[in-house]
């Protein structure tokens, strides 16, 4: 039994991540057929159920932050996890991402309080690549940048178009678990704009995960 994760509905091989308890909810009603609350445990909540296609498929929310996130996904591979797809949020570096996009992480970058890493982190190859054929041209390839704080614009780091706080630590950890993984952002913040409105965000958050969803699988 893992550590953190109480699982209470079987786990499936392929998994939707995202940060926040309540966007795991509507994606979990919006992609599956009667879900089941798989976690409640620590506020972190994890539904499985099956996609109109039949195929099992897991959302579990990490909460905020990559060392969160990093032992999510560790609980997950102990309970049969493979492959992976993170959903989350960003912020626009300077003017290099538009508010409302949507980036399909080509590479990231940790840049937290102590280092500043220079080494490219690559998403899985075959899963991003069938995200971007899901996605089609509603997302473009991106470099992004991990923090450990919340970007500050003014603060901007060199690397990535955005900035987020999960990805490069979760991208690393599925390396080291032989999880498959990849990540789709949407930008909800830029310099000199009000934050994206929670209606464009779930329907970009939607459109990923049905990208995502399919992606898992169907296309591996």
């Amino acid at each position: 039994m893992p550590a953190r994760l109480r699982p209470t509905a079987p786990i499936a091989a392929a998994a939707l991540l995202v940060g926040d308890p309540g966007r795991a909810l509507m994606l979990a009603q919006e992609l599956l057929e009667a879900p089941k609350m798989s976690n409640h445990a620590r506020g972190l909540w994890g539904y499985t159920g099956a996609t109109p296609a039949g195929e099992p498929l897991t959302i579990q929310a990490t909460g905020m932050g990559g060392p969160s996130a990093a032992v999510v996904l560790a609980d997950l591979a102990e309970l049969g996890v493979r492959r992976a797809v993170r959903i989350g949020t960003a912020a626009a570096v300077g003017t290099a991402a538009r508010l409302g996009e949507l980036l399909l992480v080509d590479e990231a970058h940790a840049w937290d309080g102590q280092s500043r890493a220079s080494r490219a982190i690559r998403p899985e190859p075959a899963l991003t690549g069938a995200l971007e054929r899901r996605l089609g041209g509603r997302a473009r390839r991106a470099a992004i940048v991990s923090l450990d704080t919340l970007h500050r614009p003014g603060e901007d780091p060199p690397q990535g178009v955005a900035a987020d706080m999960q990805t490069a630590t979760l991208l690393v950890r599925a390396g080291e678990l032989a999880i498959a993984a990849a990540a789709v952002l949407v930008v909800t913040e830029a310099a000199g704009s009000e934050p994206l409105g929670d209606e464009e965000l779930t329907e970009k958050a939607k459109l990923a995960g049905e990208a995502a969803s399919g992606a898992l699988t169907r296309d591996l």
